[in-house]
C-alpha cells in the first residue's frame, strides 16, 4: 500500500458541511447522504465535501480536533510520553493536508493547524525511527503497534521488512545443521 491507497481510504472519513444548496437524499452504494439544505450542517464523506466546495456549493466545517489549542496538547503530550498517544483521527495527516490544500478558507488559523501537525507527525516519525532502531538491535522478532496511524506504518514499512529478512536470515544461518555461509531466500 502506497501513500495514494492510504489517502484514498481517509476520503471515506466523514466532514460536516454547510451546503449553499437544495437537494433531497441522495441514495450511493456506501451509504446515503443529506438531505442538503442551504445553511443546515450535513455529515458527508470528504472527497464529496471536496467535490462540493472545488464547485462553491459548500463551506467545509473543520473536525473538532482541527483546533489550534487541541493540536498544541495533543503535540505537548506526544512529545511527553514515550510511546505513542492516541490520535484524533486514523487519518489526521492525511485529512489535514487535504482540507488545508482545498478548503483553506474554511478553516481558522490554518498555517499554525499545519505547523502543528507537521510538528506532531515529526515527533511521531522520529518515535518510530527511535522504536524501529531499539527493535533491530535487540534482535526482536515480534513488536506491538499500538495507536500508530496506517501512513506511519506505511512509512517505516520498507525498512522494517528489509531489516526482519535480514535478521531471519542471520538467525537461520546460526541455526545448527543449517548450509554454512549460504543463504537462502523464502
Amino acid at each position: 500500500m502506497d501513500a495514494s491507497e492510504v489517502e484514498f481510504l481517509a476520503e471515506k472519513e466523514t466532514v460536516k458541511i454547510i451546503p449553499n444548496f437544495s437537494l433531497d437524499k441522495i441514495y450511493l452504494i456506501g451509504g446515503d447522504l443529506g438531505p442538503f439544505n442551504p445553511g443546515l450542517p450535513v455529515d458527508v464523506p470528504v472527497w464529496l465535501a471536496l467535490n462540493l466546495k472545488q464547485r462553491q456549493k459548500c463551506r467545509i466545517v473543520p473536525p473538532a480536533w482541527m483546533d489550534v489549542d487541541k493540536l498544541e496538547e495533543m503535540r505537548d503530550l506526544e512529545r511527553k510520553e514515550d510511546t505513542f498517544t492516541p490520535v484524533p483521527s486514523p487519518y489526521y495527516m492525511e485529512l489535514t493536508k487535504l482540507l488545508l490544500n482545498y478548503a483553506s478558507d474554511n478553516i481558522p488559523k490554518a498555517d499554525e493547524i499545519r505547523t502543528l501537525v507537521k510538528d506532531i507527525w515529526d515527533t511521531r516519525i522520529a518515535k518510530l525511527r527511535l522504536s524501529a532502531d531499539s527493535f533491530i538491535s535487540q534482535l526482536e522478532a515480534h513488536a506491538k503497534l499500538d495507536n500508530l496511524t496506517l501512513m506511519e506504518i506505511n512509512t517505516i514499512r520498507a525498512f522494517l521488512l528489509d531489516s526482519l529478512n535480514c535478521m531471519y536470515k542471520l538467525r537461520s544461518n546460526q541455526q545448527p545443521g543449517s548450509s554454512k555461509g549460504q543463504f537462502t531466500d523464502f
